[in-house]
């Protein structure tokens, strides 16, 4: 066949003749591929996510909705409401609110960095559990990780980009 492909010197349509005819896959080349479930023994998908110096490993099945973070009910971990909020856009978005049980560990960063990273996280764990809730949460924005962190204190200055005051005399 690479014979063929090398003396035909033809054009791309006909190169897609050629493959289906030897038995290639047709598939169209925009198609977007298919994907399947990653779960564990127990039926669970596991994820990791980040946000600042925060790192979450994520383990999401189906339940009732109960979230356990570092070994405490949501509530208990996450005093805020906004932090609490943040944890469950992802199942609203995807249609899925109270349908899974989350167990979450969270090491680093502060309390917003947290809820931040335990968010990716689920987010990656119910696309692995689920495929097809893929676009619906990249169009909403969360399983793009948030790069911005804490720029480092540079010497000869007070923190990152703050100098000491200027005396002219």
């Amino acid at each position: 066949m690479s014979e063929q492909i090398t003396r035909s010197g033809g054009s791309l349509a006909e190169l897609r003749e050629m493959v289906n005819a030897a038995g290639g896959p047709a598939a169209a080349p925009d198609a977007a591929p298919v994907r399947e479930p990653k779960r564990d023994q127990f039926g669970r998908s596991y994820a990791t996510g980040r946000r600042k110096n925060a790192v979450a490993r994520v383990w999401v099945k189906p339940g009732k909705g109960n979230i356990e973070i570092n070994g405490k009910p949501l509530g208990k971990y996450f005093a805020r409401p906004v932090l609490r909020m943040l944890l469950t856009q992802p199942f609203l978005v995807a249609d899925r609110y109270q349908q899974f049980d989350v167990v979450a560990t969270v090491v680093g960063g502060g309390l917003s960095g947290q809820a931040g990273a335990v968010r990716h996280g689920i987010s990656r764990a119910l696309t692995y559990y689920e495929p097809g809730l893929r676009p619906v949460l990249k169009t909403a924005g969360f399983l793009t990780r948030d790069s911005r962190v804490v720029e480092r204190k540079k010497y000869g200055r007070m923190k990152a980009r703050r100098s000491f005051q200027f005396s002219k005399r």
